[in-house]
């Protein structure tokens, strides 16, 4: 069955990407390239995806926008609270026999989940012998983590999932309020490194502990969530430790053999040792 003028001109528009920004969303699952990017065409008001190609092309202004649409945005502080549980009860024991950390969250989005471990580090006094990674391909999402200031509505979801989370502290303890926004304190950004980084086409950071990519190998398809497994297999020192989303498995990947489950119920991998 022939593609649709659609999925030709969908194809085409990320190929131009590519080829043109070097960024890379061709191996991204379909379905949902395709709503986001038809989200896009309507809301800027093109008449196809290849007006929208030409004016991304010719004015290079429109790509953040784009990329705003492509990369998911969507997060909380303490996300499903029990991940954040086990790593504090099960993976920090292990991170203590270790004299220095490194820890490389994937796809950081606006910052809530690197803020999230650099509180559960700080209460577990793991805070000065670590080093945090995080990076993002969205440059304006990786502008919002450095700044740390989230919606003062949102405080509250963020101190309940804290608490279910194990914390020994008030999250208040982290946080400045101002009008309405809260404004997280900057000794929890002081010992990472904020970086552009694609898991599509770079290589990998090296001797991590823990890696914390969570809700993106979702948006990959088959061949491209094979080849960020390998990219985290890498990175990994012996015996590190690997946390995914709760609809992500490393089952079905071709490198699933170097790991094995430590927490399965919160997707929660280890290196293997040897």
């Amino acid at each position: 069955m022939a593609d649709s003028i659609e999925d030709i001109e969908i194809q085409l528009l990320l190929d131009a990407v590519y080829r043109h920004y070097h960024y890379d969303f061709r191996h991204y699952a379909r379905a949902s390239i395709k709503r986001r990017l038809l989200q896009a065409r309507t809301q800027w008001g093109y008449d196809s995806i290849s007006e929208m190609q030409s004016a991304v092309l010719h004015d290079e202004t429109i790509l953040p926008r784009l990329l705003n649409f492509l990369t998911v945005q969507v997060s909380e502080m303490f996300r499903d609270p029990t991940y954040f549980r086990a790593l504090r009860e099960k993976v920090v024991p292990h991170l203590r026999t270790y004299p220095s950390l490194k820890v490389w969250v994937a796809g950081c989005s606006h910052g809530e989940e690197l803020y999230s471990l650099a509180i559960l580090f700080a209460e577990e006094g793991l805070a000065e012998r670590t080093i945090f990674y995080a990076t993002d391909i969205n440059p304006t999402a990786l502008k919002a983590a450095q700044a740390g200031v989230y919606p003062l509505e949102s405080i509250r979801l963020f101190t309940e999932n804290h608490r279910l989370s194990g914390g020994h502290t008030s999250l208040s303890d982290y946080y400045t309020a101002n009008y309405d926004r809260a404004v997280f304190d900057k000794s929890l950004r002081e010992r990472t490194v904020f970086s552009d980084h694609s898991l599509v086409t770079d290589a990998a950071f090296g001797e991590m502990h823990l890696i914390s990519c969570r809700n993106v190998l979702i948006y990959f398809d088959r061949e491209l969530q094979d080849r960020v497994v390998g990219l985290f297999g890498d990175a990994l020192v012996r015996g590190g430790f690997l946390g995914v989303g709760s609809k992500e498995s490393l089952r079905f990947s071709a490198h699933a053999h170097l790991f094995s489950e430590f927490v399965r119920e919160e997707k929660i991998y280890r290196k293997a040792s040897r």
